[in-house]
């Protein structure tokens, strides 16, 4: 099989799943941008987490032009890229009971703001605790994961349980178990996988259909402009400005 051929393969099995996210969650991404809308509308703060490369959509949307400024990344050390040495650390982290609750005691995450909990999986401690945790503290709760997990493999979770179990609304990505989407003849293992493509296209559509119900609700969604475009910088200085309590990246 041509390197080209499977190249195009992939393409192919990405546009499906964007196409099957796009028909079946449609209604569940509107939703997610509601909520956003509300809490920006009301005065609170947006989070996202994810790990490992779960984190890359997560990140993906903060301080991002285009995007919204009051996107936070919630992070938890060790576990947001493969910069950690050695990588198998971070994986090791996910697991680890307690973590999620010390993060979020430290955050300035607080009743009425919303958390994004990204874990294609959703069977590790870290995201189930992230996710119960958060609720605790009064937070709305969207997870995006892969449904297909819950059925097919087991919770690594005390309780048995998966991120899906503890959301307010739940965007399913559709990923198949082992996120890969090609085997071929003469290669052993599954491989290309599209777990970022998608799931990185289901927050970009959340934050889209949050822009625009702020924009339908009177509200100018706080978006940031590209700093390479004129006019860039003096915009983001502004709007960083008008929304500087509520933004936790910057000094």
């Amino acid at each position: 099989m041509s390197e080209s051929k499977l190249a195009g393969q992939f393409f192919d099995a990405a546009i499906g799943l964007l196409e099957r996210v796009r028909d079946e969650e449609g209604a569940r991404i509107a939703e997610a941008g509601t909520v956003i809308a509300e809490a920006v509308a009301a005065g609170h703060r947006l989070f996202a987490f994810g790990a490992g490369h779960s984190s890359l959509p997560a990140q993906d949307v903060v301080y991002r032009a285009g995007g919204l400024a009051l996107m936070n990344f919630l992070a938890v050390p060790g576990t947001a890229g493969v910069d950690v040495m050695p990588a198998t650390l971070g994986s090791a982290l996910e697991r680890v009971d307690g973590l999620a609750g010390a993060v979020l005691d430290s955050s300035p995450a607080s009743e009425g703001d919303v958390l994004v909990v990204i874990s294609l999986s959703g069977r590790n401690a870290l995201p189930v605790e992230m996710a119960m945790n958060a609720r605790a503290l009064g937070l709305k709760v969207i997870g995006v994961t892969s449904v297909a997990y819950a059925t097919e493999t087991k919770s690594r979770h005390v309780s048995g349980t998966f991120l899906k179990d503890h959301c307010d609304i739940v965007l399913d990505s559709k990923i198949a178990v082992g996120d890969a989407e090609l085997t071929a003849d003469g290669i052993d293992a599954p491989f290309a996988p599209a777990s970022t493509v998608v799931t990185s296209a289901i927050m970009q559509a959340v934050m889209a259909a949050a822009a625009g119900e702020l924009a339908a609700r009177g509200v100018e969604p706080p978006l940031l402009r590209s700093g390479n475009v004129d006019g860039g910088h003096e915009w983001n200085g502004r709007v960083m400005r008008e929304y500087g309590d509520r933004i936790f990246f910057r000094h």
